[in-house]
């Protein structure tokens, strides 16, 4: 996520005497340009796949006539298969490699989208929702897959550039997801000039149709992609797979593994703080729209086009943070980022006006740091451990899922102003983790992130 929606492969800083930039050794191994450039398209595809999905909270909404809380089980279905398909996927790439974990993601996420077709014909929210769960656990074994297939293209030496440079492509996909919602998608959605209740059930039908239909476009022409980017990838050759991390020593069982990771509160407290991490961004760029509506009687389109702003912010953002954090302690920049962030959700709060859009559409410039760096903390030091830790973080995730439903409550009982008083609260306990950091004994000296 960004979003969501960019897990695992937080940069770490590189060991002592190790060349940082790898010298002049090539960033991409012979022979593996094209498999490189795949790898950056999946990068991409996910990026889509997750913010062509936020704005359809309040698409599912207008369509079927429900309440907030039952439209947001758009993000409950999406990220709650991120969740149950983390553990699986790890299992996948160490059972047959990261080469088929990646092609057994990309191929269900393209079932998943296709199967927006049949969705729109069955015309019913739970359809839409098998379609999303499939598309999403695609994703979740896609994205567990392409992060160490990346660091095995090239020499030890560049893989922090080559996994960087992959990832800059992330953030690309969300803005053109978001920019196919807005385009494509919630300018179809708007209130119909007819009075509905006055329509005969046929005519009801052929409009609601039409919009469905509006909605199942964009999923299609994600599906052909990814079916391109698994037929490209298929064809290619293996490189020789190097691990990330050190194997488990022999006799180590996995429930000593499990214990280590129980027994450092700097990992357990940074998957807490990754769950509301991902939960404040999934509410924020979910709610925007609803937020725009309320603050200043904007259009679904209007919403859209203000989460693209977002998203823009959060690219360009993820970039300067990348040189910041270069000379400034990560965590430190992440405490200030945290409390702003909690001050700018409070100010929407109060002033639902365009002061508060303002701020509700800057938040984004707080949220560009933070999944790398609690991800980059929290690992540290964990060893052998490493691997199955950063399948726990990715099922922080489900923060994504569980907190937008508290946040559709809110605004059901009271306002989408109101309602940002959830994330202002997520983001406050990303900003204790970072003063914890800060404070602990031996604190994390992480002073890089992911591009």
């Amino acid at each position: 996520m960004s979003g969501t929606t960019e897990q695992q492969g937080a940069t770490v800083a590189p060991e002592a005497g190790k060349d940082p930039v790898g010298g002049n050794e090539p960033l991409v191994g012979r022979g593996m340009f094209v498999l490189f450039l795949a790898l950056i398209a999946c990068f991409t595809a996910w990026g889509i796949a997750a913010d062509l999905t936020t704005p359809m909270v309040a698409g599912f909404k207008r369509i079927f006539e429900m309440s907030t809380f039952q439209a947001s089980l758009v993000q409950l279905a999406y990220f709650g298969a991120y969740f149950l398909l983390a553990l699986p996927a790890a299992f996948i790439n160490q059972r047959f490699g990261y080469k088929v974990g990646l092609l057994a993601g990309l191929g269900l996420a393209a079932i998943g989208a296709f199967a927006f077709y049949p969705a729109s014909k069955i015309m019913t929210y739970g359809a839409f929702l098998v379609a999303l769960f499939a598309m999403a656990a695609g994703c979740s074994i896609l994205e567990t897959s392409a992060n160490p297939y990346v660091i095995a293209l090239g020499p030890e030496s560049t893989a922090t550039r080559r996994l960087n440079f992959a990832q800059a492509f992330n953030p690309l996909g969300t803005n053109i997801g978001v920019l196919l919602a807005a385009t494509l998608i919630l300018p179809k959605l708007e209130d119909n000039p007819v009075d509905l209740s006055s329509l005969t059930p046929e005519q009801l039908h052929t409009i609601r149709a039409g919009q469905l239909g509006a909605v199942m476009g964009p999923y299609l022409g994600l599906a052909f992609l990814l079916l391109a980017i698994w037929i490209l990838i298929a064809i290619q050759k293996s490189p020789p797979i190097q691990e990330e991390f050190h194997a488990t020593e022999p006799g180590e069982s996995d429930q000593s593994i499990a214990s280590v990771l129980w027994s450092r509160k700097r990992y357990r407290f940074g998957v807490v703080a990754q769950f509301f991490n991902v939960a404040a961004q999934v509410c924020c760029w979910t709610y925007i729209i609803q937020y725009v509506q309320q603050a200043i009687g904007g259009s679904l389109a209007l919403g859209g086009y203000l989460l693209q702003v977002s998203l823009i912010i959060f690219l360009f953002s993820r970039f300067f943070m990348t040189w910041l954090i270069g000379k400034i302690r990560a965590t430190k920049v992440l405490a200030a980022l945290g409390a702003l962030a909690v001050a700018l959700c409070l100010i929407a709060v109060v002033s639902p006006n365009i002061v508060g859009v303002a701020c509700i559409v800057a938040i984004s410039f707080c949220l560009s740091l933070m999944f790398p760096t609690i991800y980059g903390v929290a690992l540290q030091g964990l060893g052998p451990a490493t691997k199955f830790g950063a399948a726990g973080l990715v099922m922080a995730i489900v923060g994504g899922a569980i907190m937008p439903l508290v946040q559709g409550v809110v605004i059901d009982k009271t306002s989408p102003a109101i309602s940002f008083i959830v994330p202002a609260l997520c983001f406050a306990v990303v900003t204790s983790y970072a003063i914890y950091d800060l404070k602990a004994p031996g604190g994390s000296a992480v002073l890089a992130s992911e591009g």
